[in-house]
């Protein structure tokens, strides 16, 4: 797998109109993007990939896939089905409503890629950074433990207050 950055994305405008019909008063993921903006950007991911061969799904909507599997406590397989058949999900990562997704696979894969090139805390670091950015946690001394569990609870928690909108 090969990766070839893509720009940015944007919520197309169907995926956006129909979210917001469906979820008047808002939902997790819809509350995410909008507080928090494109958390994650294919740059990041580059070092992870060769220049040559079959392209790979986006590393950054991978990553945010990962995010909300861990926020919502599901299986990669249920991750998968959420991301082909979510309207939530497709609106936080900038989807068209038709986009068939990725096989559950493709998220091990991914995650087996982020260790094996020692990237696993990149997806926690860049949260953290931008959360910190928001004013939402401040920086605190350093830490003298590996707390990463804690940090991703803690995180769980700002996010679910972003999501209700205290």
């Amino acid at each position: 797998m090969s990766l070839q950055p893509q720009p940015a994305y944007v919520i197309p405008d169907e995926t956006r109109r129909i979210a917001r019909a469906v979820f008047p008063k808002g939902a997790l993921c819809l509350r995410l993007v909008e507080a928090l903006g494109q958390l994650y950007l294919d740059e990041q991911f580059a070092a992870l990939f060769p220049t040559r061969g079959q392209p790979a799904a986006s590393p950054a909507r991978l990553a945010l896939v990962l995010v909300l599997q861990y926020v919502e406590g599901l299986s990669d397989r249920q991750a998968a089905d959420a991301v082909r058949g979510r309207i939530d999900w497709k609106y936080a990562l900038g989807l068209e409503l038709t986009d068939p997704g990725f096989d559950h696979t493709v998220l091990s894969e991914f995650r087996a890629r982020l260790v094996s090139k020692d990237a696993d805390r990149l997806l926690l670091d860049t949260l953290l950074a931008r959360l910190r950015q928001l004013g939402l946690i401040k920086q605190r001394g350093k830490q003298h433990t590996d707390s990463t569990y804690v940090l991703a609870a803690i995180t769980y928690e700002q996010l679910k207050r972003i999501a209700i909108g205290n």
